[in-house]
């Protein structure tokens, strides 16, 4: 099962949920508050094993938890790449970002970053998640934004605060 498949209802219902408080917050930022990293969720750290089996991360943007060995590379991906591959990006350092259909201007940005950061411990990997229309979800290790629509200004926060700041070997 694929992260596109694995957008149960409870999580539709959460990324809503977690879509009305990014209003909110990015509403605020763009009246004047400053930190565009203000809808950051810090979340509780799975571990870290390495498994051949399929994991059940209970919910479609994990941050961490047992991964594959083999971690997804860099880049811009149209079609479904395993979550336990990303979960191992995490882990490294890299951006993972889910989008669906969020615009042109966004996925002319998300290609750029994906094309301009490609180190394996400091990357960023976009991946489409179908269900999930114009909103966009940024993971790092143990972090998660998640957003209504692309906010370019939020987004590159995001990867600017976390890219290469893994727990395996951070490289920033």
């Amino acid at each position: 099962m694929g992260v596109a498949e694995t957008i149960s209802r409870a999580s539709k219902a959460a990324l809503a949920g977690a879509a009305s408080a990014a209003i909110v917050i990015l509403a605020g930022t763009a009246q004047g508050q400053d930190d565009p990293l203000a809808a950051v969720q810090t979340l509780p750290d799975q571990g870290a094993q390495h498994t051949s089996d399929q994991v059940d991360y209970g919910n479609s943007f994990p941050t961490s938890g047992s991964h594959s060995p083999t971690p997804a590379p860099p880049g811009f991906y149209t079609d479904r790449v395993p979550a336990e591959n990303l979960v191992h990006a995490l882990e490294h350092g890299n951006i993972v970002i889910y989008y669906d259909q969020p615009g042109e201007a966004a996925i002319t940005a998300l290609r750029g970053w994906a094309q301009q950061y490609q180190g394996a411990l400091d990357g960023v990997i976009a991946v489409r998640v179908r269900g999930i229309g114009r909103g966009i979800a940024l993971t790092a290790w143990n972090k998660r934004l998640i957003s209504p629509e692309f906010d370019e200004q939020a987004a590159f926060a995001f990867i600017d605060a976390f890219r290469g700041r893994g727990p395996e070997r951070q490289v920033r």
